[in-house]
């Protein structure tokens, strides 16, 4: 059976979860600050889009609230979680408002940046694409930086971590 435009192909969208599920993503925080209050996210889609000139990709679901915060120009920070950050992550997926009380941050070129992250990526954001139900959010890089911190992984619905032999 063939499916039209428009429709849905649950078989499809089965077979192709599970084959994203197959593939081991670092796992972020994106934030970005509005009138001084900081908001964030969980996201598993991101990834160097350009290195002349710098930039990054972040994939956000058309449902996030942190993506009616952004707009042309939003400074948002990429957080890189570290591999102890499983129940950061797992806070920042959640619904809710004020998802920052309880975590260590602090604000860096501009934007909400998590403590003892693995890495740390500022961008500007440059443009805003709809993609199915998703928005792409292309940005420049303004800063970014690295720990010695293992990343945290998600893969197969489970946190780990890649350890080099």
């Amino acid at each position: 059976m063939t499916t039209r435009p428009g429709q849905r192909d649950e078989v499809l969208e089965k077979s192709f979860r599970a084959a994203m599920g197959n593939v081991a993503a670092a796992v972020s925080v994106v934030s970005t600050l509005e009138d001084g209050v900081p908001h964030g996210t969980t996201v598993s889609a991101f990834s160097s889009l350009s290195m002349d000139p710098p930039m990054l990709l972040v994939s956000l679901d058309n449902r996030s609230t942190l993506l009616t915060k952004l707009h042309i120009g939003s400074v948002v920070g990429v957080n890189v979680l570290a591999a102890h950050q499983q129940r950061v992550a797992l806070h920042f997926a959640q619904k809710g408002d004020d998802k920052f009380a309880d975590v260590a941050w602090q604000v860096e070129d501009d934007a909400p940046a998590l403590v003892d992250r693995h890495a740390w990526v500022s961008v500007v954001v440059e443009q805003l694409i709809l993609a199915g139900d998703h928005t792409l959010v292309l940005g420049s890089v303004r800063a970014a930086d690295t720990s010695d911190n293992e990343a945290l992984t998600y893969w197969r619905r489970t946190f780990g971590t890649h350890r080099t032999p």
